[in-house]
């Protein structure tokens, strides 16, 4: 075999041998000191001398030896790259003919094409020569152009929930039928023409893991896949945030979980508003009004999204992000006399009207919930009011059973009703908190309106107590109607113990009604998921109804100004209480709502009652 350096200078053609042939073998010290140097048989250091006085020992390396580390340095690169190509080969060998193909001149030049095409789009801010003088003003330069091919393909293939071995085929058939045959059709039908697993799968991935999340907080049967299920479907709307491949059918998947996913709903409603209007479906009506069924069906997906924002905004006391446009004005009563509308749009549409009068609520009297109301707003009050009696007129006989969701149309109007009349009554009670013991209202007439919100808590509790078809819906109901019921308590909860000489209903039937909501919750709740949203609320609001009951009996043991010492010096057991049974709701966002849900951020810290509901 030739040494290191005779290849090497054979590689070069140059047969003649090298003229640096000595090598140094001595280390340092020995030569300095001109002594004979013993090294190890390997050659390497330290020689015998060094290592018995145990001094440093170093060898310099010859022009000779850095030939020879190079060429060896070489030598090995060369076998790791042999072996590399070696296994490259072996894969390409094991892949199917399509995936190694040579592309072709023309699908070269579609690649330039479009990647060109891409760079186009971020590099510059051309003028759209389309534009008209009645376009929409920034409609005429690129910032709203349509994607670029790349981005509008979408992520890749295997994205879902099945292919990523999150759940099995099985278990999605079966959490997309428990969804699609019951709880799509409590909220209009959000799948609209989807009619199995095979079109959501297709569609969007986004779309899949929200039906199979929402499914299985829902069913006692895959309830163990939810944890599972919810953590993908966050893991994809994290990957939408700076997207712009997006669809219709992905605002689905995100109305869907604003609607029924409480940890996620505000930040999934303001997601959902946002990629709608990039996909511009509040322009759809027209054409939806003119026949066409695609506008059609982007219309009922904008209208959703209408709602699901108003869910999640004016109850917390948000502005709502969706604002009431011509699509939503006048046009939502048009759009039931086009050839597709359903009784679903009917419905459908009796929900954009009540919370457009909800939203004009809140727009007008705002969130100061220790400010009381003017006298001279009372006018508007009752403007509102007479609103909402309307549009009850309007739709109350409008529908009668259905094939899926029981008598739960009609039944919904009339709750629907109620909790926003609620909504708007509260308002009475503004600035409360500064009233003297056994003080009433400055008026008769907001004496009215606050007894009007006394009975539209009942009705709601009195029908949610009394009625088992209703309650049999609760696990499967939205979002809004958890908040409903918590709010109808707490709201009676705070009337009966700290303004019950103000209104005219009877203290001791309101907390007759309240425990007997509670007492419905925990038996209904038994069954539920444990991370449903009414299990948290019925555990909260039977702790809080313990509290009062524990504050009535203390005061009423304690004699004259000792009671009223009482209400205004807590203890730290007391306090203490709090904040264990609100740890147990720390995820349930109405402890940061604002009126008419403010009752519930405010009361358990405060040990005094001395807030307004």
């Amino acid at each position: 075999m030739p040494t290191p350096v005779s290849a090497l200078r054979e590689t070069f053609g140059d047969r003649k041998p090298p003229d640096i042939t000595r090598k140094i073998t001595a280390c340092v010290a020995c030569r300095k000191q001109k002594i004979k140097c013993h090294m190890k048989s390997d050659g390497q250091p330290p020689c015998s001398r060094c290592a018995k006085r145990g001094l440093p020992c170093t060898v310099n390396r010859s022009l000779q030896m850095l030939l020879e580390d190079d060429v060896t340095w070489k030598h090995g690169i060369s076998e790791k790259i042999r072996r590399l190509e070696g296994i490259t080969n072996e894969l390409m060998n094991r892949l199917p003919e399509s995936a190694t193909a040579t592309p072709s001149r023309d699908d070269e030049t579609e690649i330039i094409q479009n990647a060109g095409a891409d760079d186009r789009q971020q590099e510059s801010w051309e003028v759209d020569p389309k534009c008209e003088p009645a376009s929409i003003p920034a409609s005429c330069i690129s910032e709203m152009s349509n994607p670029s091919p790349r981005e509008a393909a979408g992520p890749p293939r295997g994205d879902d929930i099945i292919s990523r071995g999150i759940i099995t085929r099985h278990e999605a058939d079966s959490l997309f039928q428990r969804y699609h045959a019951r709880v799509d059709h409590l909220l209009y039908r959000i799948l609209g023409d989807h009619q199995s697993l095979d079109t959501v799968l297709s569609s969007s991935a986004l779309l899949t893991a929200a039906v199979c999340t929402v499914a299985a907080l829902h069913s006692q049967t895959f309830g163990h896949l939810f944890d599972e299920c919810y953590r993908e479907f966050k893991r994809l709307v994290a990957a939408t945030t700076f997207s712009r491949a997006h669809n219709a059918d992905d605002v689905r998947g995100l109305c869907i979980g604003a609607f029924w996913l409480h940890e996620m709903s505000w930040a999934l409603a303001g997601t959902a508003v946002r990629i709608a209007l990039e996909l511009k479906l509040n322009h759809s009506i027209y054409q939806a009004l003119k026949g066409s069924r695609t506008a059609y069906l982007q219309t009922r997906l904008y209208y959703l999204v209408y709602v699901c924002d108003h869910h999640c905004s004016v109850l917390y006391g948000r502005p709502p992000m969706s604002r009431d446009c011509d699509s939503v004005k006048a046009a939502a009563t048009q759009f039931l006399e086009t050839a597709h509308a359903t009784e679903d749009d009917v419905r459908l549409a009796s929900q954009v009207k009540i919370w457009m009068i909800s939203a004009a609520v809140f727009d007008a009297f705002g969130v100061d919930v220790e400010t009381p109301l003017p006298a001279d707003r009372l006018a508007q009050l009752r403007r509102f009011s007479i609103a909402l009696d309307t549009w009850y007129a309007d739709w109350s006989d409008r529908f009668g059973p259905n094939a899926n969701v029981g008598n739960y149309p009609a039944k919904g109007v009339g709750l629907h009703f109620h909790f926003a009349k609620l909504y708007l009554c509260s308002h009475a009670f503004r600035g409360a908190q500064a009233w003297a013991r056994g003080q009433r209202f400055a008026s008769a007439e907001m004496e009215e309106i606050a007894n009007t919100a006394v009975l539209c808590a009942t009705s709601i509790l009195g029908v949610m107590t009394s009625d088992t078809e209703l309650q049999e819906l609760l696990n499967g109901l939205p979002l809004c109607f958890d908040t409903m019921i918590a709010f109808a308590v707490v709201f009676l909860l705070k009337v009966a113990t700290k303004y019950a000489d103000a209104v005219s209903l009877n203290n001791g039937k309101m907390l007759s009604l309240v425990d007997r909501t509670i007492a419905m919750l925990q038996h209904i709740t038994s069954g539920m998921h444990p991370r449903h949203l009414l299990v948290r609320i019925g555990s909260g609001v039977q702790k809080l109804r313990g509290r009062f009951s524990g504050e009535n009996e203390q005061e009423q043991q304690l004699p004259g100004p000792a009671a009223e010492l009482h209400t205004t010096t807590p203890s730290m057991d007391m306090l203490q209480g709090d904040f264990e049974w609100m740890q147990n709701m720390s995820d349930f966002d109405l402890f940061n709502l604002q009126a008419p849900l403010s009752a519930l951020e405010s009361w358990p810290l405060d040990a005094e009652f001395d807030r307004g509901p």
